[in-house]
């Protein structure tokens, strides 16, 4: 509600002047300003994720070079073995499976991760005043680190097994933006749910392993043409995020129909997430 006070006026009449009140919790300019003062601190956030990395591989000789190497290791083992199976050229289906493992990875970890990610940072939370977002930033900025590191298996796949790319490859780089804010909204909506029910992150990750399979990563989606499966396999929504960014890395032809359906779920994603963070955001000290 707004107050007034008075200030002296002509012959000792006080005049009512009226102050601004203050934003209650649920506001929206204290959700947008979370969001803004935690975009303000990237020194802190940026140096904490890469922080994160240098001490998981703390006293290792190859250092954060296991990353790329685990991917490598998987890459190669699921290319090889999958490709036999179903009967599918190495050179063609070694890089499809390795780039469509690289972002499995992001957004396995935004989602495994970002149900965890307010739970995991409790004493900061706690003890040090700072904007939700942050941690949100943190995460999201960590996985985009390993992200790149993964990156070298699929240029050295590249190399051995060459493609014709063309200028269609720096579609990738708007399709990694739209990746990264969908990874963004994810962990704040899920991080803020699972810190007030803490048996949605075990539940998550029962389903990230099931999405795993039912996602074209290391079978191909081309089989299922003609097949009524095709239609449900259109209904996963990590299906259209691999491949905005799998088919201009691989040289395939740009399908707009998985840009529009990702388009769609980053409008309505960004929008369910900050509504949370407006209503609940002053909660999730109290529910750490």
């Amino acid at each position: 509600m707004a107050q007034t006070v008075t200030t002296g006026g002509g012959a000792g009449e006080a005049t009512p002047q009226p102050v601004a009140a203050e934003p209650g919790p649920r506001s929206w300019s204290r959700a947008f300003g979370d969001l803004r003062q935690g975009w303000k601190q990237r020194p802190l956030w940026g140096y904490l994720g890469w922080q994160d990395i240098k001490q998981r591989y703390r006293r290792s000789v190859l250092g954060p070079l296991w990353i790329s190497i685990t991917m490598a290791v998987v890459a190669t083992a699921m290319g090889i073995l999958y490709g036999t199976l179903f009967d599918e050229p190495i050179e063609t289906f070694l890089p499809y499976v390795a780039t469509g493992l690289l972002i499995w990875y992001f957004i396995n970890g935004c989602i495994l991760e970002g149900s965890e990610v307010f739970i995991a940072n409790e004493g900061l939370i706690r003890f040090l005043p700072a904007p939700l977002s942050l941690h949100v930033y943190r995460l999201v900025w960590r996985q985009s680190l390993f992200f790149a590191h993964n990156l070298v298996v699929w240029a050295v796949l590249v190399l051995i097994f060459p493609r014709p790319l063309g200028w269609s490859v720096l579609m990738a780089i708007p399709a990694f933006v739209l990746l990264v804010l969908n990874g963004a909204w994810i962990a704040m909506l899920t991080g803020i749910i699972a810190t007030r029910f803490r048996d949605i992150p075990p539940i998550i990750a029962s389903l990230s392993q099931l999405l795993f399979f039912m996602t074209p990563i290391v079978w191909s989606y081309e089989r299922l043409r003609g097949n009524p499966l095709a239609a449900y396999v259109e209904l996963n929504p990590v299906m259209h995020f691999v491949e905005i960014i799998r088919q201009p890395l691989i040289g395939d032809p740009i399908v707009w129909r998985h840009w529009a359906v990702v388009g769609g779920i980053t409008v309505v994603g960004c929008l369910v997430a900050l509504v949370a963070l407006r209503n609940y955001r002053s909660r999730v000290a109290y529910w750490v």
